[in-house]
């Protein structure tokens, strides 16, 4: 019997839409599941009469593949990876490789990789965006760990990856570089929803628009330059209507957001590194922040805040949520390659940006129209300072950074909270204005701490005793 070309472990949703890509491009699968029962029943069921053979324990998936041994393991990030790399370690021989397919932490995927050399091992971390139907119909692709390792599985990666100008999928760079940009993949999707839903929130509150309207609105923008994965599903989650009460769904939905931690490790690591991430923090704080409902619904009967009142123009008011919102989106992806760009000096790791936004543009969940442009804008310059300095960019901030200093005036006013497009504002207006506040920040440090202060008009670093 034929060994099987790649082994698949894991298979829940994602896993077992993952194997029927795989296999659908040719290739022969060997699945195991910690549970031999979902592993009997995806056999018997989905897998039946195609190329799969089910394995029962990890030696016996060993077994049926051919050598060097390529494993994909899909399973939850953290101690699972851990506990399944144990597992397989006993049967596995110099040169073969395992590929971590899950949203581990970076550091996770260093460590890991560095462990299994000691025995030959080659190791993957690869982020994997798409959802379940990026999965069976082509995800993006984000693989890093040594070339060795990934010429191995270079030609199955590529061929079940979206295709858009190309496979979706590229050589990250080394170590945990996959698992890197996937992090902050996921951090700028952090952003950009939050920024869609106070845009919802503003719109429903100020102008009175309902899920349908608003699911127009959208739909109106998806065709247009803001359209993309996230303002497409925006348009159908708001249409969507419930068919036991009739109303919309959206608005029967509780409002506590869930995480998965990938959108907090980007702000930490934003602030390990010392890089401004202002509106993926916001979005993760927004998040925090709904999980309090229990407390969020009494404090809405103490403290007051103001009434908010309609703008006079709602067309043009519509129109200046649409420039606020595309302003936003570009603050957030600005804000993402900022931090892949100073990531990739810190830890040696090589990042292409133009490449990282070209395969950004099919099967995951950031595709978008700006893609195209950014692409670009590292492509003609890969030693971009910031997005928002290139040339296109710089025309469109320019051009409506004044719609969205009149959405947030009017959602202050009516006492909406409107963080991360605050957030994404704010930073840009600090990244173009030549001179901060911080040098009162210094004078104060210096005046409680003597950390001493550097001056505009001489070399050198200074300390003064306030006091006298």
């Amino acid at each position: 019997m034929a060994k099987q070309q790649i082994g698949l472990v894991g298979l829940a949703v994602m896993g077992e839409n993952l194997a029927m890509n795989i296999e659908s491009k040719g290739f022969s699968v060997g699945v195991f599941n910690r549970t031999g029962e979902k592993t009997r029943v995806f056999i018997e069921g989905r897998a039946k009469g195609k190329n799969f053979v089910g394995a029962y324990s990890a030696k016996e998936l060993c077994d049926i593949l051919e050598t060097p041994r390529k494993i994909i393991l899909m399973v939850k990030s953290g101690s699972p990876v851990d506990d399944m790399i144990a597992q397989f370690r006993p049967f596995l021989e110099k040169g073969d490789l395992l590929i971590d397919g899950g949203n581990s932490f970076f550091p996770d995927t260093e460590r890991r990789a560095i462990d299994l050399a000691k025995d030959g091992i080659l190791y993957i971390g690869t982020g994997v965006s798409g959802g379940e139907e990026g999965a069976l119909k082509g995800p993006c692709i984000m693989p890093g760990g040594s070339p060795e390792a990934y010429a191995l599985v270079k030609k199955v990666l590529e061929k079940i990856a979206a295709q858009v100008d190309g496979p979706c999928c590229t050589y990250i760079g080394p170590r945990g570089a996959g698992h890197y940009v996937k992090m902050v993949h996921n951090g700028i999707e952090y952003g950009i929803m939050q920024c869609i839903a106070e845009t919802y929130d503003v719109l429903q509150r100020l102008l009175g628009l309902k899920a349908a309207d608003l699911s127009k609105v959208f739909g109106k923008w998806n065709a247009a330059e803001l359209g993309g994965y996230l303002m497409e599903i925006t348009t159908t989650c708001l249409a969507k209507v419930d068919p036991d009460t009739g109303k919309p769904l959206v608005d029967l939905i509780l409002d506590k957001a869930g995480q998965k931690g990938t959108g907090k490790w980007t702000s930490q690591n934003a602030l390990d590194l010392g890089v401004a991430a202002p509106t993926i923090d916001m979005a993760v704080v927004g998040r925090i922040l709904s999980a309090f409902k229990n407390e969020r619904v009494p404090a809405s009967k103490i403290l007051k805040g103001p009434r908010g009142k309609a703008p006079a123009n709602k067309t043009a008011f519509v129109r200046a949520c649409r420039d606020a919102l595309y302003l936003a989106v570009i603050s957030c992806y600005a804000q993402g390659m900022a931090l892949m760009r100073e990531a990739s000096k810190e830890y040696k790791y090589e990042l292409k940006l133009d490449e990282i936004a070209r395969i950004w543009k099919g099967g995951c969940i950031i595709r978008s129209k700006l893609l195209d442009p950014i692409s670009a804008a590292y492509k003609k310059n890969p030693a971009l300072a910031n997005l928002l300095v290139d040339k296109t960019f710089a025309k469109i901030v320019n051009a409506r950074s004044r719609a969205m200093r009149v959405v947030l005036v009017e959602a202050t006013k009516a006492g909406i909270p409107v963080l991360s497009m605050a957030s994404a504002l704010g930073y840009i207006d600090a990244y173009r204005t030549a001179r901060l506040p911080q040098n009162l920040t210094q004078a104060q440090r210096d005046y409680f701490g003597a950390h001493t202060y550097e001056r505009t008009d001489k070399q050198g670093t200074f300390h003064t005793l306030w006091g006298e």
